[in-house]
């Protein structure tokens, strides 16, 4: 699909929107990634994806699929021996977790074989077991159950048990009257993994010990007392048996993570289609859509649509056809009138649909499936390339001409503006015949009365008009198909108090077929 029309159109703020839609960061990133297929078949598989899931939603809502992250990191670690971190086996069992969410959610319901999300879920594999044990022997991202093995409970039992003694011994030391006035503060602090006293500097010489640090300021010294050293060597041999066996019960659940590691992997890429999927159907929901049809020709059809961008509480819903009787759409009227807003949003449209995503519109709404949607649309003007308005537009066209075909979607907005009137409507007949002979399906807004008329005697194309109201001076932005937009300029003039000799003269100005 044309870059350029992406862009112009607004799609990635569609797709920002969809983005939002998903929970966990693989779905979200695959959300970031979806682009209009070109493939009627394609097409339809996506659309029904999104269909079946706002099915689901409306059921029982979304499955909880936080816990789905990207592990193959962690199986391949695994697979090459090497010990995942606790936090890194808290990251399988949140996974597990969602796995065993996503067998309940659709467990609690009768099977439904055609449901394509229902599909997905089949190739979620349960490891209710592995999850079980995980969460029994991780604490933490970075610590494990005193009891994850007997081996462990009994060491750290030893651990405290020694480090209690200790600390008793060093406490009744410090509330000697012998050895209290050597204290710089009268508690047992750490230092290297080995217990120690704060002693004043000046008394340091009063214990016998080792000197394990010094404060920043030197007025303390922290001594390890001479009658505390086996007990700290008995800390610290407890303590690297403690590690020792850590890395041997990590050591074994990474293997079983290794033995699962496919089914990870498979689980990860399946809960992340049924997330996307979800994403897809709540961006529906926030939106109001419906589930096009999707023509077999290229018929564009949308009923009550409206643009996704705009506000919904306000925006005028659109009512527009093209494709069975003609294949081109002369849209007049006056600026700010809703011209451009009906382009966007047939092209916005046939891309949302044609990526599987429902439209914010009513029942009846009919979309094809073009190769490509090319479209002039708003002021190109480059200062880099010091081109003009008018040659800014034509480069866009040139592009367009050269390139569409007969499976092609054309939006022009103001063909031939920017020029001399008559040349400028003389170029845009030029082009809209050429695209017609091609096949192309175009819509395109103008203001030369020429181009009505065109489209009046033209059997392939028709006219449509954004509505304005004379009688308050503004737009209605509806679009009225069959009908060219008038010449509101004269009916706006009397309105605002233009004498009505000076209204006359200018309509004897006018030639037979512009009245």
């Amino acid at each position: 699909m044309d870059k350029h029309t992406l862009r112009v159109l607004e799609f990635e703020k569609i797709v920002d929107m969809l983005v939002d839609c998903a929970v966990a960061k693989p779905a979200k990133n695959l959300a970031a990634k979806v682009r209009p297929y070109s493939s009627r078949k394609h097409v339809l598989e996506k659309l029904k994806e999104t269909t079946d899931a706002t099915v689901y939603m409306i059921k029982k809502g979304r499955p909880a699929l936080s816990g789905v992250d990207d592990l193959s990191h962690l199986v391949l670690k695994a697979e090459k021996g090497g010990v995942l971190s606790p936090g890194e086996l808290l990251k399988v069992a949140d996974l597990l977790y969602s796995c065993r969410h996503l067998s309940e959610y659709f467990q609690e319901r009768e099977p439904d074989e055609e449901n394509s999300i229902y599909k997905l879920y089949q190739n979620i594999v349960r490891n209710d077991g592995l999850e079980r044990e995980i969460k029994r022997i991780v604490v933490s991202n970075d610590d494990l159950a005193d009891d994850a093995s007997p081996e462990l409970f009994s060491i750290r039992r030893s651990i405290q048990k020694t480090k209690d003694e200790l600390k008793a011994a060093l406490d009744r030391l410090i509330r000697s009257p012998q050895y209290a006035k050597f204290m710089q503060d009268p508690l047992v602090t750490v230092r290297n993994d080995r217990y120690v006293l704060p002693i004043k500097s000046a008394y340091k010489s009063e214990i016998k010990g080792i000197i394990h640090d010094t404060s920043a300021s030197g007025s303390t010294v922290f001594i390890e007392p001479a009658f505390s050293v086996e007990a700290n060597n008995k800390i610290r041999e407890l303590m690297i048996q403690e590690a020792r066996e850590i890395e041997r019960i990590l050591r074994i659940m990474s293997e079983k993570v290794r033995d699962f590691g496919k089914e990870i992997n498979d689980n990860v890429y399946f809960a992340t289609r049924i997330d996307f999927a979800f994403a897809k159907g709540e961006l529906s929901f926030r939106l109001n859509c419906i589930c096009p049809k999707i023509s077999d020709n290229y018929t564009v059809k949308i009923v009550e649509g409206r643009h996704p961008l705009l506000d919904k509480e306000t925006v005028v819903p659109l009512n527009i056809e093209i494709g069975e009787r003609f294949k081109s759409l002369i849209i007049t009227g006056p600026n700010t009138g809703g011209k451009t807003v009906a382009l966007k949003t047939s092209g916005l449209f046939c891309l949302m649909a044609q990526a599987g995503l429902h439209v914010p519109a009513k029942d009846g709404t009919i979309m094809p499936v073009f190769n490509d949607i090319f479209c002039d649309i708003g002021d190109e003007q480059s200062i880099e390339q010091s081109l003009s308005t008018f040659s800014s537009h034509m480069k866009n066209i040139i592009h367009i001409v050269k390139n569409a075909d007969s499976r092609s979607f054309v939006l022009l907005d103001e063909l031939g503006a920017g020029t001399d009137p008559e040349e400028g409507s003389a170029l845009a007949m030029s082009i809209l015949d050429g695209l017609s002979e091609k096949g192309c399906t175009v819509i395109a807004t103008t203001h030369y009365s020429g181009l009505k008329l065109y489209a009046i005697k033209n059997e392939n194309m028709e006219n449509a008009s954004c509505e304005f109201d004379v009688e308050s001076l503004k737009p209605t932005y509806k679009l009225i198909m069959g009908v060219p937009g008038e010449s509101n300029a004269l009916a706006i003039c009397k309105r605002l108090g233009l004498p009505d000799t000076y209204i006359q003269n200018a309509k004897n100005y006018l030639h037979n077929d512009d009245i």
